[in-house]
């Protein structure tokens, strides 16, 4: 596979398939390209793909040897309000600010949650992050799940995203959590070294996939209670949902995980927390760290 990724500008990508007989709208969905099913049938309806440069219909096989490409339109800028939404800032300055955020907030508005969201509520606190990294998320270099709590650290400028965004790809980020996950894990410590991609089975979940996207989880357990572990977690990489994936990888979901376990009548969402967060300061390269305390839920 040849790919080139061109930001909020879109993608252009393109594959030489090894497979044959496979339908366009199948050979693209297997391709690992966090696109739902009914995304990539909308963009082949609409000629955003080609074999062997004609373009093809959702339907049309794909024989060994082809070359597939698809354009992948910038997502929709989204006109993005100001709500003075309350946030629990753990620091900020003139380059960055770290929010506490709670569960329940999203971090960025989209289908289902237009507003209300933790992008609109820092530009009502920060009025000139807006368009900073892009206007689709201004500021945002890292998220967390909607229901999952915690630190995190937003660039308030150009040159601080940069840096930010830097310091995640080479990896020099500690992002540090706490989950509670079903059963005994065995070994009470270890790596978890599985690529993720979208669930061929459900592509509305993420799953363990063979030539997915590199992904790396350590894990140490703290305490055992009654059928649980409580459990310290560092992220290696920054995989959708990816703690989450892994441990239930493990056959230990996330207590209340109801996408990759099940409810439980012991917590109202999943039980996992960023709890520690170090990386540099984008202007001094002070090394800041962070620590946020388990939230009154959990």
């Amino acid at each position: 596979m040849v790919s080139a990724h061109i930001g909020e500008a879109g993608r252009k990508l393109r594959f030489t398939a090894t497979t044959e007989g496979m339908r366009l709208d199948k050979f693209l969905a297997d391709q690992g390209l966090e696109l739902t099913r009914s995304r990539l049938h909308a963009l082949i309806s609409e000629g955003l793909a080609l074999i062997n440069n004609c373009q093809a219909k959702p339907s049309q096989k794909v024989h060994r040897g082809d070359l597939v490409s698809l354009n992948v339109p910038p997502p929709r800028i989204l006109d993005v309000e100001p709500q003075p939404i309350p946030l629990s800032v753990a620091y900020e300055d003139d380059q960055i600010i770290v929010v506490d955020k709670p569960a329940g907030l999203s971090v960025h508005p989209g289908p289902g949650h237009p507003d209300g969201t933790l992008v609109n509520a820092l530009l009502a606190r920060c009025p000139d992050m807006q368009g900073v990294g892009g206007a689709i998320r201004p500021g945002i270099v890292h998220r967390l799940d909607k229901d999952t709590s915690g630190l995190m650290m937003v660039a308030k400028n150009d040159l601080a995203h940069h840096s930010l965004s830097a310091q995640i790809k080479a990896r020099e980020v500690i992002k540090g959590y706490v989950a509670m996950v079903t059963g005994f894990l065995e070994p009470p410590e270890g790596v978890v070294d599985a690529p993720i991609a979208r669930d061929p089975r459900n592509r509305k979940r993420m799953a363990v996939v063979i030539g997915g996207r590199e992904a790396r989880t350590r894990y140490r357990i703290f305490a055992n209670l009654s059928g649980f572990n409580l459990v310290e977690v560092y992220l290696e990489t920054g995989r959708t949902h990816q703690i989450r994936v892994h441990m239930a990888y493990l056959g230990h979901p996330l207590l209340g995980d109801v996408v990759y376990g099940r409810r439980s009548p012991l917590v109202d969402r999943h039980f996992l927390h960023a709890n520690r967060l170090v990386f540099k300061h984008p202007s001094s390269g002070e090394t800041m760290e962070f620590r946020s305390p388990l939230p009154d839920d959990l």
